[in-house]
């Protein structure tokens, strides 16, 4: 059974079975322009199997699957017994999947989630492999429970034992970082897990475009992450060394002194020591989540862009400690630069693409693209087809697991997929089939335009709710609100001016004959007047719902020339809904 929340299309993936253990084909068939991942998973386990198992495609939870720096590179499957029927493990279950980053950072695992929601990570046996006839990346795992199953890409865990007699390892990951553990540093053997996580000059380089306080931060090391137990305290110091590249600025300079020694020998292309004095290495530790300066930790600076460093403090217990290592010329704010950095290695710029084919009108793709891959992803999209009137977002700033949230407003509405899931390893597409709620409308009309609006919900803000993930609080979505109370009109009548009533009237298109009859009711009060031209307008509007009425009005206040109470009218009105939803 495939259930997604982009299209929903039902179908039972079932085989039958030969004598012994055998490989069964599940699927689940959607049609959601997920093409690079097979709709598929497949089962080994003894005969009988098929009978008692199903199979579903849950990628309406795939926000859920995923926690930290994980990324989804597979779909979202469901595997359950039916009806309860007698079932033996272990089965082996196999995961198509698609990772396009991979590195020496980032491994690849099994993430499964069972009926209560418990979580285990499988290391795959093997990710490459022939299965259905197709060769491709497979992640195969023996398990022992059922539940949900999705292949991430998480950052690579090295667990190791530090012993007695000391230990120095260079990391897998990235052999330029050491670990020196010195005889004695515990007393008796301890488990220990470290992670790396890369920061690269652009995102350096993005993060301090934000704030000019960040300016002097010439360079970063990766982030180190450290996790030691309590029971056995730190008697000696770890020796840490991380690569940390010089200044970008210096090298520039360095190789225009280069270029100029071919004419003039007697220059040097080394830095002087004044210019590298000014220069800072500093050293920030994370603990629960708060990071610091390590103001008593001495920095050497070593060859090769490499420097090191000694800790002697204890760790909190089984809680991840996190190092970082900065270079900079003058003084900053260096905790929030390295709070902000965390937080900006999961975060993408997105844009939002709403864009049709010529030849189904009604039809209409919206896809969250990487915006440095927009050009590319919109030639790929125009040779599936796509070629009618293309309309995009500005950038958005997204994490992987948020989720985009559509609703309309004005007279179209839609069926199919409720948002857009984002994951920056996959293809975030969502097919929506647009109808007209009042067909007979008047499509010239300003108050029959479709509006499509999108409400970023972050995956921290989902929770199970049914047969899929739905926001904690329906009010995040900050859903617009289609009336005009009279008590808002009423204060909107009394700061119009006899020529802005005019005005306003034109804008509203109300007719020669309408403005009469509200002289007739009115008399000679300008805002009794006003209030009538505003009802009278609000009585006239067509029966479509989810008409934004408020921010009709203000178009017609700010071409009326009173831009101000446009503004003035939507804060009034925000306020009113906000007091609202808090009785």
């Amino acid at each position: 059974k495939g259930q997604t929340n982009q299209e929903n299309s039902d179908q039972k993936g079932r085989t039958s079975l030969g004598e012994a253990d055998m490989e069964n084909v599940l699927t689940g068939k959607m049609e959601d322009s997920q093409s690079n991942i097979p709709d598929a998973c497949f089962i080994r386990a003894p005969m009988g199997v098929a009978e008692v198992l199903m199979c579903e495609v849950a990628d309406a939870f795939s926000c859920l699957m995923v926690t930290g720096t994980e990324e989804l590179v597979s779909r979202v499957i469901r595997v359950k017994v039916q009806d309860r029927a007698n079932f033996h493990f272990p089965v082996t279950v196999v995961v198509p999947f698609c990772a396009r980053y991979r590195g020496s950072y980032r491994d690849v695992t099994v993430k499964i989630m069972d009926g209560k929601r418990r979580v285990s990570y499988v290391t795959p046996v093997t990710t490459e492999g022939t299965y259905g006839g197709q060769r491709g990346s497979f992640a195969e795992v023996k398990v022992y429970s059922l539940g949900f199953f999705a292949v991430v890409s998480c950052l690579k865990r090295e667990n190791y034992t530090v012993p007695s007699r000391g230990l120095s390892l260079k990391l897998p990951m990235d052999q330029r970082i050491y670990l020196n553990y010195l005889p004695g540093a515990f007393t008796a053997p301890v488990m220990a897990q470290v992670m790396i996580q890369p920061l690269d000059a652009v995102l350096l380089a993005a993060v301090k475009s934000r704030s000019d306080v960040y300016y002097s931060v010439v360079s970063t090391s990766p982030l180190l992450y450290l996790t030691h137990p309590t029971s056995q305290p730190l008697r000696r110091p770890l020796t840490v060394t991380l690569p940390c590249p010089p200044n970008p600025e210096r090298k520039r300079k360095i190789r225009g002194q280069g270029e100029e020694t071919k004419h003039h020998h007697t220059h040097s292309v080394y830095p002087s020591s004044k210019e590298t004095s000014n220069e800072q290495l500093i050293v920030l530790g994370s603990k629960d989540k708060q990071w610091t300066v390590l103001e008593k930790v001495m920095v050497r600076n070593q060859q090769d862009g490499l420097a090191s460093f000694e800790l002697t403090e204890n760790f909190d217990r089984f809680v991840r400690s996190g190092f970082l290592l900065l270079k900079k010329s003058l003084p900053c704010h260096l905790t929030s630069l390295a709070e902000e950095l965390e937080e900006s290695v999961g975060c993408h710029a997105v844009t939002v693409v709403l864009q049709h084919r010529q030849d189904k009108p009604h039809t209409v793709l919206l896809a969250a693209l990487p915006s440095r891959d927009l050009s590319w992803e919109l030639n790929k999209l125009r040779a599936q087809g796509y070629s009618g009137l293309l309309e995009t977002s500005s950038d958005i700033s997204m994490c992987e697991g948020d989720q985009l949230l559509l609703r309309f407003s004005g007279n179209i509405t839609s069926t199919g997929g409720e948002g857009i899931a984002f994951h920056s390893q996959r293809i975030n597409h969502l097919l929506v089939h647009l109808t007209e709620v009042d067909p007979f409308g008047n499509h010239s009309s300003p108050h029959y335009k479709g509006t499509a609006v999108f409400y970023k919900v972050t995956r921290g803000e989902l929770e199970w709710r049914g047969d899929k993930a739905a926001p904690k609080d329906g009010k995040l979505l900050g859903d617009p609100v289609y009336s005009l109370p009279d008590s808002l009109l009423l204060w909107l009548a009394g700061e119009l001016s006899e020529e802005e009533i005019a005005l306003l009237a034109l804008s509203l298109r109300l007719r020669r004959s309408a403005a009469q009859l509200v002289k007739l009711r009115a008399g000679d009060s300008l805002s009794t007047q006003a209030f009538h031209v505003l009802a009278m307008w609000r009585r006239a509007l067509p029966a479509a719902p989810h008409q934004p009425k408020a921010s009709q009005l203000a178009h017609c206040l700010a071409k009326s020339g009173r831009p101000d109470l446009a503004r003035e009218l939507l804060l009034r009105q925000a306020a009113a809904t906000r007091h609202g939803s808090l009785k």
